[in-house]
């Protein structure tokens, strides 16, 4: 069933994963672009963190800054992530022409989302996106990286990694079009485990392996998966820009969740 028009997805998360005021957000976000470790590279597709901002903030940040440095920026984001509270087959938009932040409005891109219809694995899913962080975290950072851009959410539930792989191909698009998988990694291991895995994990990113993803390293194992096998098959390099977890940001060392950020950048065949 097609949306109602001029539909908005509210936030759900403000004030628990990220500051609810404009300001503080504002503030927050940029703070966190400031004091981030980064590269110069140009992305075609990045992965980041999605907890709260406290928690993985700093490394989420190690990629947005990467995209505020873009020139040009990219207008269009094509945004996975893992649901985490339905369970579906396939992949599902939202039933929404935008995404509500504190900071503004993201129109949902209607082009890019005619193109992902045409899979018949790609739903819209209003309960889907209801509740769910992975996506929504990302947006603030993105409006203060980009500024004016359109969106295409897509959340990932039971799908293959060949499937994923398709409806990226059909999205990919050139300069204008940026790609951004949200994951985190290991959870709720001791501090070393943790941080054995997760490097672990990283090497099999830069390795583009995605048969290597195991679901226990990665939360949004499915549609990184799939952005391995694309990043295959267009030539892409991947460049490791962070890699720490919750006990090196603002949790105890107990039972720590992991974060990576990677960039995906054209690469020598591409």
């Amino acid at each position: 069933m097609r949306h109602a028009a001029h539909a908005v997805r509210p936030a759900a998360v403000a004030g628990t994963f990220y500051p609810r005021q404009p300001e503080a957000l504002a503030s927050a976000v940029d703070s966190f672009l400031v004091h981030a470790r980064t590269l110069a590279v140009r992305p075609k597709a990045l992965i980041v963190p999605h907890a709260g901002y406290v928690y993985s903030g700093p490394i989420a940040a190690s990629a947005y800054a990467v995209v505020a440095a873009m020139n040009p920026k990219p207008t269009k984001v094509v945004l996975l992530g893992p649901a985490h509270h339905l369970g579906f087959r396939g992949l599902a938009l939202p039933d929404a022409d935008a995404l509500a932040t504190p900071l503004g409005l993201v129109p949902v891109d209607q082009d890019l989302a005619e193109k992902v219809r045409a899979f018949p694995f790609v739903q819209e899913s209003a309960l889907a996106h209801e509740r769910e962080h992975s996506l929504e975290v990302q947006l603030p950072f993105l409006q203060r990286a980009l500024g004016t851009f359109t969106v295409l959410p897509l959340l990932v539930g039971r799908a293959s990694p060949a499937d994923i792989a398709a409806v990226l191909d059909a999205v990919w698009g050139g300069d204008e079009t940026l790609i951004l998988v949200s994951s985190d990694l290991s959870h709720y291991l001791p501090f070393d485990e943790a941080r054995e895995l997760d490097a672990h994990t990283a090497l099999n990113i830069a390795a583009l392996d995605d048969t290597a993803l195991a679901a226990d390293q990665a939360c949004g194992a499915q549609p990184v998966r799939g952005l391995l096998v694309a990043a295959r098959e267009h030539g892409l390099e991947v460049h490791l820009l962070d890699l720490r977890n919750s006990g090196e940001t603002a949790g105890d060392r107990d039972r720590v969740v992991g974060y990576g950020a990677f960039a995906f950048t054209a690469g020598a065949r591409s």
